[in-house]
Parts: structure tokens; sequence; C-alpha cells
């Protein structure tokens, strides 16, 4: 039986990330250009880097939810046999879907944080072109805030299917041995 504090307190984590995730979309650093105060050259001013933060908030909240999923599962290879059946192979397919989500948004966050942060120092004198003012490209945040959701449902349904077919299976009810009886 699936415990439901551990279903709800992953679903929170996992809501929060991405709620976390689409505010760092909308709180991208911009980049824009000035003058300095003579005029000899131009420079990049940034806005607020709240979305650092956020992404990173994200990133950590998402991998909390992970590890809490994982270690309630024992990881999906440590411990008793799970029973054959349905829910064994639902289990498995979602294992690996799990973690090819988790990885692609976990991915995301961390690029879009670490890209979010970088902020371009150097300046250009006004006969060379206007400095590049980088930032995140639009749809970072957004790609990790969309498989922090997938993640969030197959982490769930992957704990589901794991519960229901977990416990002690026995191939030959406990004996190793061939079974003779006499048949007529």
């Amino acid at each position: 039986m699936a415990s439901k504090l551990l279903l709800i307190v992953v679903f929170i984590f996992d809501l929060i990330a991405f709620g976390l995730a689409v505010a760092a979309e909308q709180r991208r650093s911009t980049g824009t250009t000035r003058n300095d105060d003579e005029d000899n050259y131009q420079y990049c001013v940034y806005s607020s880097d709240i979305a650092t933060g956020y992404g990173v908030g994200a990133f950590l909240l998402l991998m909390a939810s992970q590890v809490i999923i994982m270690a309630a599962s024992r990881c999906f290879c440590c411990g008793n046999p799970l029973k054959p059946g349905g829910s064994r192979a639902c289990a498995v397919l979602l294992f690996i879907l799990c973690w090819v989500t988790f990885l692609i948004a976990e991915a995301c966050l961390l690029a879009g944080s670490v890209r979010n942060a970088y902020h371009t120092k150097y300046r250009k004198f006004f006969f060379d072109k206007e400095p590049s003012c980088e930032t995140v490209r639009k749809g970072v945040f957004a790609a990790g805030a969309a498989f922090t959701l997938f993640t969030a449902i197959v982490s769930e349904f992957y704990y589901v299917c794991y519960s229901k077919s977990r416990g002690s299976f026995r191939a030959h009810g406990g004996d190793a041995s061939v079974g003779m009886a006499a048949f007529k």
C-alpha cells in the first residue's frame, strides 16, 4: 500500500518546484547597454538576479522529492523482489521514465540558473559594436518547469505501481526441490 503521507509530501515539493521554475522564467535577467559618464565606452547593466535563486530552489526541491521517492522504493533494486504482473511491468517502465524526466528537468534548471547568474563584465569602445549583454534564452526555465511537472506525475504513478507490486515473492513456495507426487 502506498503511503499517502509520502505522496502528499512529494506532491507538495514538486508543486513548489514547478512554481519556482515558472517564476524563474518570468523573472529572467535582462541586459541593456549604457554609456559611461564620459561617453568613451558602453557596458551592460542587468536587471534583478532573482531568477537564479528561483531556479536553484526549484532544482533543490525537485532533487529532494526524487530522493524521497527513491529512498521509499529502495531505488527499485534493493529489498524484496516484486510480485510478477502488470504492476511490476508498469513500475519498471515508470522508474526509467521518472529518471529520464528528472534528469532533463534538473539539467534545464541548473543550466538556466548558471546562465542567468553569468553577467558579461567587459565593455566596448564606441568605434566597436555594442557589447553583447547575454542572458538566458527564453524557455529554458519553462522547459525545466514542464519536465518538473512530468517528473511529479510519473514519480507519483511509479511509487503507486511499486507499492502495489511490493511484497514477499517466492517462486517455489519457499521450497527449492521438485515435488514428487503419486500420479493415477
